[in-house]
């Protein structure tokens, strides 16, 4: 209590109000016509009184001016009652505007949100409206400003957040957990006004706001964390492949070499004919492991970035002519039936190698999912924003589940129907970063006994308006 009096001391606001500047407000004085007219009253009434008494001792005197005498005193006492009633008329209209400015004063208090009081220099009250009584928690009595100001200070702690020569603005943290805000500031006419609002919802959302901020620092330092644990796993894992690429490539290399040199008995026939059937079976399983192992490094490399892809002119008709010639002997030897759509023109922007070898991975598993007599469809479309290349097939197609298990590396399928067996699960996601770091993105639809649908989208304007450019 004795702080906030200090303060409001210090800051020109107490219990004997707001005081703005160095000019202090003017005392309000309670109807002066009131009064004038009143002291008019009273000394109209004396000055008849004397001049009665005066008249008659002159009377005494010469009896002979009686009349004229009576006749002033008439005059007289008229004049003083006239000026007597003009001053209680002024009066009355006097009070009846101050009235009138009162009624619009509490109308206009009435129709504000806020809890809001108007004082007299003296701090008394002169209006306040509803939610100012009920924030204060007064009722009907009229309190002055001291009693206010007590009142608040009884309910909580106050803090000033503003105080300046022409306006205070102080916060009350209520003992039942409410936050007012309190807005003392000068009116023109020497009173001053309180404005009380309520806060409470503006500091719990104030507070919630502060704990999703920290939380949200909390997470983005651990999301930095775990990025950077990340990134050293991924380093540490292409470290250690492109360690492994040359402690296996090189075994296997000798391995496939030397049964080639066996092969073609180069130092000798080998002698009994069985001989001939292992060494091909040796060549054919190093092969088969070292075309694995590539795809794992591969993929290793595209999903850290180790791999950067070239930017060329590629024609799309002349990568998918290059695929049917590539797999024309595995659909020979199947009974499948390779169709390529008519020519499209698509000019793309890429790494041809990268490219075919996207589309290649595609079309080789639709081939190994596909029964002898079946059919592999590869069609393209233009599309808003450049082409779709789109492989289909007749194969044993995919449940959702399977469907879902393939955004994931390793991912095998149903290995029933394969004719040679399955690698390790890779070409989709092999297909899937290639096309991602190209610009585009991969579509998959199939359904069980139906067959299956991949839909590739590539880019093909910047590279189209370039060789239209050349």
């Amino acid at each position: 209590m004795e702080n906030f009096m200090r303060s409001s001391e210090a800051s020109g606001a107490g219990a004997l109000g707001f005081r703005v500047g160095m000019g202090k407000y003017r005392e309000r004085l309670a109807s002066p016509n009131l009064a004038i007219a009143a002291i008019a009253c009273l000394a109209a009434g004396l000055f008849v009184v004397y001049d009665a008494a005066r008249t008659f001792e002159l009377l005494e005197i010469s009896q002979h001016s009686q009349w004229d005498h009576l006749a002033a005193l008439v005059a007289r006492c008229a004049a003083a009652l006239a000026l007597a009633a003009l001053l209680v008329v002024l009066s009355r209209r006097h009070w009846q505007r101050d009235h009138a400015r009162r009624d619009s004063y509490r109308q206009l208090a009435s129709a504000i949100p806020m809890g809001l009081a108007c004082w007299t220099q003296s701090g008394q009250l002169i209006v306040c409206n509803e939610n100012y009584r009920r924030r204060l928690g007064v009722g009907d009595i009229e309190p002055s400003y001291y009693q206010a100001v007590n009142h608040l200070l009884a309910g909580g702690d106050m803090v000033v957040v503003r105080e300046d020569d022409h306006s205070r603005m102080l916060e009350l943290s209520r003992q039942d957990g409410a936050c007012l805000l309190i807005d003392e500031r000068p009116l023109g006419d020497g009173t001053f006004m309180t404005l009380v609002t309520d806060i409470t919802e503006r500091k719990r959302t104030d507070a919630t706001l502060d704990t999703i901020r920290q939380e949200q620092r909390l997470l983005a330092r651990r999301y930095h964390e775990e990025k950077l644990k990340a990134e050293a796993a991924s380093r540490a894992k292409t470290n250690f492949l492109a360690h492994l690429s040359h402690d296996i490539r090189t075994p296997l290399n000798h391995i496939i070499g030397f049964a080639e040199l066996m092969q073609h008995e180069t130092y000798g026939p080998i002698g009994d004919a069985r001989y001939a059937d292992y060494v091909q079976t040796i060549k054919t399983s190093g092969e088969r492991l070292l075309t694995s192992f590539a795809a794992i490094l591969d993929l290793a490399e595209l999903e850290g970035g180790q791999k950067p892809l070239r930017q060329d002119i590629v024609l799309l008709d002349e990568v998918l002519a290059t695929i049917a010639k590539r797999f024309r002997p595995e659909t020979q030897q199947g009974d499948i039936r390779l169709v390529i759509g008519p020519a499209s023109g698509a000019v793309l922007r890429g790494d041809r190698l990268g490219l075919t070898r996207m589309i290649g991975n595609i079309v080789d598993n639709a081939l190994r999912f596909t029964r002898a007599g079946g059919t592999v469809s590869i069609a393209t479309y233009a599309a808003e924003d450049g082409v779709v290349v789109e492989v289909s097939d007749t194969g044993i197609g995919m449940s959702e589940e399977r469907l879902a298990g393939l955004s994931q590396p390793f991912a095998l399928g149903d290995a029933t129907f394969t004719r040679e067996g399955v690698g390790p699960g890779l070409g989709i996601s092999i297909a899937r970063a290639i096309a991602e770091l190209s610009g585009g993105r991969i579509a998959i639809d199939s359904a069980p006994s139906l067959g299956t649908t991949v839909a590739i989208s590539l880019p093909i304007e910047p590279a189209a308006a370039e060789l239209a450019a050349a």
